[in-house]
């Protein structure tokens, strides 16, 4: 993000990224959590979008819809909250 940012906080988009192994397209399940710590420490997750790119290749998104407080002062009372769109004929997320 920019100088002055503030991460967590109401109405901000927060943006992040990182590099992994190469993955053949979008992964299918996603998994965010929370250390809970600080004096505020929840917050909410409206959504999460990744996108995987890579040398040569085009961009593959998936968007995860969340709508979950991150909290143990909130319901659903967790610091973590997972989200799972693989197909359900069994074939794995790419990890």
């Amino acid at each position: 993000m920019w100088g002055g940012h503030s991460y967590f906080e109401r109405g901000n988009l927060d943006i992040f990224s990182g590099r992994g192994p190469c993955m053949a397209g979008a992964p299918c399940r996603m998994r965010v959590s929370s250390d809970g710590t600080g004096a505020h420490h929840g917050w909410y997750c409206n959504y999460v979008e990744v996108t995987v790119t890579g040398p040569h290749r085009g961009c593959a998104q998936q968007l995860f819809t969340v709508e979950q407080w991150l909290a143990t002062d909130a319901a659903p009372y967790k610091l973590e909250a997972v989200v799972d769109r693989c197909p359900a004929d069994g074939a794995a997320a790419e990890e």
